[in-house]
């Protein structure tokens, strides 16, 4: 198969959700730090940083549907994300003087305008 996978729809709408997100943060004056960062099986999105502070981005693209692409977080998304980010955290020591986790919801329909919603701090790693 030459190691070529073609992404499915949803896939490539994630990757494109990904791009505008980062082109987002980098335009408010982040750095984006890492993109789809692995330990084991969790992953974080973004990883950005404005000044001292890390943001750990979830970055939900979603088509127009019933629930609000924000509310596709789901409690166990959010402590899959902690531990990524504890185990980011591990393996970049000094980076950062708080942290905080983010969320980059994003519609986007067929056609028409995207739809961005940004919740900084939208949980902690305790809970919602």
């Amino acid at each position: 198969d030459g190691g070529v996978r073609l992404l499915s729809d949803r896939e490539a709408l994630g990757r494109r959700g990904e791009d505008l997100a980062a082109r987002l943060l980098r335009g408010a004056g982040y750095r984006i730090l890492s993109r789809n960062w692995r330990a084991g099986r969790f992953e974080i999105d973004l990883v950005g940083a404005c000044g001292g502070e890390v943001a750990f981005v979830e970055v939900k693209t979603r088509r127009p549907g019933p629930q609000p692409t924000a509310e596709a977080v789901s409690p166990a998304q959010r402590r899959h994300l902690a531990r990524a980010a504890a185990a980011w955290m591990r393996a970049h020591p000094g980076v950062g003087s708080s942290f905080r986790f983010d969320i980059m919801a994003i519609t986007w329909p067929e056609s028409g305008k995207v739809i961005v919603e940004y919740i900084p701090g939208a949980f902690d790693a305790n809970g919602p």
